[in-house]
């Protein structure tokens, strides 16, 4: 039995004909939701961003829709430290976690991380977390290089 190929174009369209979009998030108020969808080497990646004042909430996963576990990312005194716990499975020691902190330094805003990509694909997550970052580069979500820290 041959396995169809995702239709990640049908895919995109039927998720984001039924989203709303507000882009009054820079000014305090509203949610943008950005739904993609990306195949790497074979296997469909798929990303939910929500902006929100203040923080970005981001799913990420591939081969279901199912939540994975899910990281929480903040920025700290003093300046320049991040602090990542596990709110659901996993452990700080995870891929998750790791993504988490690395989105804090990039944008500066705390960040809720659900990662359903499998712990043994080391080059899926790292492929995963370059196009959410990407992503955000695009979207204008992370913030100059003169504010971001010097790691």
């Amino acid at each position: 039995m041959a396995r169809e190929e995702p239709d990640v174009e049908a895919l995109n369209e039927a998720i984001s004909s039924a989203l709303v979009f507000n882009d009054e998030v820079k000014d305090g108020g509203g949610v943008q939701i950005t739904c993609f969808s990306e195949v790497v080497n074979d296997v469909a990646l798929h990303f939910q961003i929500l902006r929100l004042p203040k923080q970005i909430y981001v799913w990420m996963g591939c081969d279901s829709a199912k939540l994975g576990h899910i990281y929480a990312a903040a920025p700290t005194r003093p300046k320049d430290m991040i602090s990542v716990t596990s709110i659901l499975g996993g452990a700080s020691d995870n891929t998750g976690s790791g993504i988490a902190r690395r989105l804090v330094l990039k944008t500066g805003l705390n960040i809720i991380l659900a990662c359903n990509i499998p712990k043994n694909s080391p080059m899926l997550e790292a492929e995963a977390e370059k196009m959410l970052v990407q992503k955000l580069i695009q979207l204008g979500y992370t913030r100059a290089k003169a504010e971001g820290s010097s790691s």
